[in-house]
């Protein structure tokens, strides 16, 4: 067996399209000398015809417990909740590094099988700028999610379940019409605007037919003073696209909401960033993740005001699963090609240095 290897596990997560190695990656992988297994995976937005026909070994689905475990198991989002420990190296987002709920009894697992995480949040470049993200899609597929709710609402009903999208004009073509054509008195507030996540925020209000005056873009400058910020009550869409890293006074508040009334515009929220159950969230007015059959929450508005509903779905790029998949796992690739022959290379050195140190964190809080 090649010791240059990867196993693409399957995706648990309902309604998770994405893969983080497509059969484009998987082809070039193949080229340098890689061995890749692949799940079989029939809510995969890829077909297993296409990995198999660059050469990738397709295997049962939901097998990698029983692979061997000097194979790296590759994936996008976290695993089923279990105690079983885990024994081989994860690739992959665990959404446990800033002590969001459950975060100790994630990594016990990696504790009792002696496992490593490699975490796709943390591999950064030299600069500490993430090597490859979804942010992008994820502000795009957001605002057009908030859009979508928007456009519900005010034809007086709610939005219904999200569907993925066969592409990017796809959704911009459906938004629009379900905002009868054009969205040109529509205003939207974007926090973050100027990363990743924002900028895809901004380009799909532009492509909807927002005029550039409605599209108010906030990001460290704007938001210094602190919140809370009125100015989110005045528009009809929030979108938050920070990257939350410490402590920061919230941008929007239950009072601050109540005290707006009838006078209040704001009529969705869309948080992207999507950190529900971290201790410092900075939007605090709703306390569940949404899902694309139920893609809303209702925030309590008190009679007689207008509503005011949440959209806090956590892998919002599967709405675009294979442009989203495609770019992200070209922007992995660099650094697979480095592992794990070279398990040494500065952006796995780095993230598994990082995963010690969590990983002893973990051990005091679980008493291991």
């Amino acid at each position: 067996m090649s010791n240059k290897c990867f196993w693409l596990r399957c995706e648990k997560k309902p309604f998770e399209h994405r893969a983080a190695l497509t059969p484009t990656t998987a082809g070039k992988l193949i080229e340098a000398g890689f061995k890749i297994y692949v799940e079989r995976d029939e809510q995969r937005i890829f077909d297993d015809s296409e990995y198999d026909a660059v050469g990738c070994e397709l295997v049962e689905n939901d097998s990698w417990p029983s692979a061997p475990t000097n194979i790296p198991i590759i994936g996008l989002k976290e695993l089923p909740v279990s105690t079983a420990p885990l024994s081989h190296t994860h690739v992959q987002f665990a959404h446990c590094y800033k002590q969001q709920a459950g975060w100790s009894s994630v990594l016990a697992r990696f504790y009792r099988g002696n496992g490593t995480l490699y975490d796709l949040e943390f591999l950064n470049d030299v600069k500490g700028r993430r090597i490859a993200a979804f942010g992008f899609h994820a502000g795009f597929a957001g605002a057009a999610a908030g859009a979508l709710a928007y456009a519900a609402q005010k034809n007086g009903g709610k939005i219904g379940r999200l569907e993925p999208y066969p592409n990017e004009q796809a959704m911009v073509t459906d938004v629009k019409e379900k905002l009868g054509g054009g969205a040109t008195n529509v205003k939207a507030l974007i926090i973050g605007a100027l990363g990743r996540c924002g900028r895809g925020a901004v380009d799909l209000f532009k492509k909807i037919g927002l005029d550039e005056d409605n599209i108010v873009k906030w990001d460290l400058d704007e938001t210094a003073k602190g919140g809370p910020f009125q100015e989110i009550l005045d528009v009809d869409i929030f979108v938050n696209c920070i990257y939350l890293t410490t402590r920061i006074p919230p941008f929007l508040t239950e009072e601050q909401i109540g005290s707006g009334g009838k006078t209040r515009r704001l009529r969705v929220v869309v948080d992207v960033s999507c950190d529900t159950t971290n201790p410092n969230n900075p939007i605090p007015i709703y306390s569940v993740n949404t899902t694309f059959p139920e893609p809303t929450v209702a925030v309590a508005v008190g009679p007689g005001n207008p509503p005011l509903e949440v959209i806090s779905i956590d892998h919002l790029p599967t709405l675009l699963p294979r442009e989203a998949s495609e770019q992200f796992s070209a922007d992995l690739l660099p650094s697979l090609l480095e592992f794990p022959d070279r398990e040494d290379a500065r952006v796995w050195a780095d993230a598994k240095k990082l995963f010690v140190e969590k990983l002893a964190e973990a051990a005091k809080v679980e008493k291991l």
